[in-house]
């Protein structure tokens, strides 16, 4: 059972930074596809950013050039850097990973953007 652990998560002012770390129980070398989802009250959980080895990371429009995912492996540890927040970035925010054909995801962290 692959198990992942986030963090970073808080309150910050609307133009603020944060950066979510999502760590693995398992070595992430080999694995292909890890994430970021999020999920604001009312509404569907959403894709935020996909990479996978060898290719670039998929950003959704609302946040291409103000988040980046980055991984190290060696850390099995993958992160989500967010600059430039808005208060609509205001969800809980979910690390996710397909491993051996199973989806996996991690408990949650808040995060809150204030106006």
């Amino acid at each position: 059972q692959v198990q992942l652990v986030e963090s970073g998560g808080g309150l910050v002012q609307a133009g603020g930074s944060l950066r979510l770390s999502c760590t693995c129980s398992e070595s992430i070398f080999s694995i292909n596809t890890m994430g970021w989802y999020r999920q604001a009250p009312g509404k569907q959980r959403e894709l935020v950013v996909l990479i996978s080895s060898g290719g670039s990371p998929n950003y959704a429009d609302s946040v291409k050039g103000r988040f980046t995912i980055s991984r190290d492996n060696a850390k099995n540890t993958i992160y989500l850097q967010m600059n430039s927040l808005k208060p609509e970035d205001t969800a809980v925010y979910y690390c996710y990973t397909l491993v051996r054909w199973s989806n996996y995801w991690g408990q949650g962290t808040q995060v809150t953007v204030s106006s």
